[in-house]
């Protein structure tokens, strides 16, 4: 036997307290529960952050390094490339992400600034 919801017409099972589809109670006195969802914070992967950090400097410090060795040279516009991950960890829901990626980000000028630095003189 099946019970059919009041409100949507849905066909439940026998054993449904509450509506499948649209959660009306099925039974005469039984109220609605009141759910608590709980999120865990998301775990941070730490060897991907590490790695994040040694991309970051390699692509923000690699013109910086290239125009010490090659005067006049125009390589040093590769750096622009470091601020590419900074600014993906920035817009990051995860505050603790968002901190890692202000400290990248913090990094990246100063390779470009350097690079530019060298570059220009």
């Amino acid at each position: 036997m099946t019970r059919i919801c009041s409100n949507c017409e849905f066909e439940n099972q026998d054993d449904y307290d509450f509506c499948a589809k649209c959660g009306t109670p099925l039974v005469d006195g039984v109220g609605q529960n009141n759910f608590i969802l709980y999120h865990p914070p998301p775990q941070l992967n730490k060897k991907a952050i590490i790695i994040s950090y040694i991309v970051t400097i390699f692509l923000s410090w690699s013109g910086f390094i290239v125009s010490l060795f090659s005067k006049h040279s125009s390589v040093g516009i590769f750096t622009f490339f470091g601020f590419f991950l900074p600014f993906y960890l920035i817009q990051s829901p995860v505050r603790e992400l968002k901190k890692h990626g202000y400290i990248q980000l913090i990094i990246s000028l100063i390779g470009v600034g350097l690079s530019f630095y060298v570059m220009l003189n």
